[in-house]
């Protein structure tokens, strides 16, 4: 039932799935008290409707049929509108016209990743959308900033949780989601534990099984299990956790995760298209086989270098490892980190995209190939398994434990480049942030624990 707008009264909370703060401030109203009944006639309901003094609950929660609002509203009127909630002042609340979304992660520019990316073009559309979106990364002048060991490239921020905080109180979100699992991502989470703040989180990076791969053999498996425990805390309080693939939906079921939600991903078909081919290999012999990532252990780049093939072996990208590859595998090219254009012609150009790793989540590369008009060849990883799984991705893509016998597989079927183009149609950043924006609205666990107490104290009446 509707009140005034903005206003939703409900007595039956079993379908409930609005987010219940700040979009949502659930109030316990009782048809007996005169305060509330004047209340209820102000908003044009009756005594009856509530039933003779059974307990209702009264949902504020602002409405529209295309971005939930209707016009601005400056920061004190938004701290204005959260206190009105606290009060039960429904009669003054403010109208919106936009979200203010904040994304926390510690990875952000200057770093080249898929994660950045995927941030980068959902703020992108939720802007388009007509929401505010502000993404909080490292802020690498401080002194509590370091760069990662064996990633110089990358550096972490420690002890920004004063940073945070002030942000929060600056910017006032209606929605925070915490990208990463990093110290960034860890003083975001205990800030909104603290505040009393539901988030939802996102899982990119397989980290338990990356510190595996940089361990010693022996303790390898012990490292595995102490980062599952760490994550498992991590996205516990999260109202969900969004994964790219079904696989890693399971895998992280099966390690007693919980909350998770589907977040697929985008590719630029108006960047990455068969038609930016050209000579840019120049004399390289063919078959151009062509990897795109980065250059590190987690990768299983060896895999890859060690094809042997009668055409060429083309890096791009940057990373750790970068060095002592190109000093063991000579003959290889190794072309650096290209964006735009420039990589968008890279893709095009070659003749098969080759993705060893074993660890990838997703792996947005393979969007852009499959877009590019590439055959792929992949090792079974949890993103391709999932990615190629259908049978239209047969006429185009090969996957196998043998890498060699991979790659030999997909130059052997027809390099129409329509196949592959079709297939990379049905991923849009649209669809992407769309799925995002809904699972942001999801209920928290607290707030869940809090409706069924209540439920419980008041007994049947709803």
């Amino acid at each position: 039932m509707l009140g005034i707008e903005g206003t939703v009264i409900i007595q039956n909370l079993d379908n409930l799935r609005f987010r219940p703060f700040p979009f949502l401030r659930i109030m316990h109203m009782r048809g007996s008290a005169p305060d509330r009944a004047q209340n209820r006639t102000h908003h044009g309901q009756n005594d009856g409707q509530f039933g003779q003094g059974k307990p209702a609950f009264c949902l504020f929660y602002r409405l529209s049929q295309k971005h939930l609002c209707t016009q601005t509203f400056t920061g004190k009127q938004r701290q204005g509108y959260h206190q009105s909630l606290k009060k039960g002042l429904t009669h003054s609340l403010p109208k919106v016209s936009c979200l203010k979304i904040l994304i926390i992660s510690d990875a952000w520019k200057p770093q080249l990743n898929g994660v950045v990316r995927t941030l980068e073009r959902t703020s992108q559309e939720l802007t388009r959308m007509g929401h505010e979106v502000r993404i909080t990364g490292p802020d690498t002048t401080r002194l509590t900033s370091f760069a990662v060991p064996s990633y110089t490239e990358i550096r972490l921020e420690f002890f920004a949780r004063a940073r945070l905080g002030k942000i929060l109180h600056e910017f006032v979100p209606d929605f925070i989601h915490i990208a990463t699992e990093g110290p960034l991502g860890w003083a975001a989470r205990n800030l909104c534990l603290k505040q009393g703040l539901p988030f939802t989180t996102s899982y990119h990076t397989r980290f338990p099984e990356y510190l595996a791969a940089r361990s010693l053999r022996f303790l390898a498996q012990a490292v595995e299990k102490i980062a599952y425990a760490l994550l498992r805390r991590f996205h516990a309080p999260s109202a969900s956790v969004m994964v790219a693939t079904a696989s890693m939906e399971q895998e992280l079921r099966a390690h007693k995760f919980y909350n998770i939600m589907r977040w697929s991903r985008g590719v630029d078909r108006e960047v990455y298209t068969p038609t930016a081919r050209n000579d840019i290999y120049g004399a390289l012999p063919h078959p151009v086989l062509l990897y795109v990532g980065r250059v590190a252990i987690e990768k299983n780049l060896p895999a890859f270098l060690n094809l042997k093939t009668t055409g060429s072996l083309v890096v791009i990208g940057d990373g750790p490892d970068l060095h002592s590859l190109q000093q063991k595998y000579p003959a290889a090219h190794f072309l650096g980190t290209r964006q735009g254009a420039e990589l968008a012609a890279s893709y095009a150009s070659a003749d098969l995209f080759v993705f060893p790793s074993l660890t990838d989540t997703f792996g947005l590369v393979l969007l852009e190939a499959c877009a590019s008009g590439l055959r792929i060849a992949a090792c079974p990883a949890p993103g391709p398994s999932d990615l190629f799984a259908t049978p239209d991705t047969e006429m185009f893509a090969r996957l196998n434990t043998d890498l060699q016998q991979a790659v030999a597989d997909a130059l052997a079927l027809p390099d129409t480049r329509s196949a592959p183009c079709a297939f990379a149609a049905h991923f849009s950043w649209e669809a992407c942030t769309a799925q995002f924006y809904k699972h942001l609205q999801a209920p928290s666990p607290t707030a869940i624990r809090k409706i069924r107490r209540w439920r419980h104290k008041i007994g049947t009446g709803l």
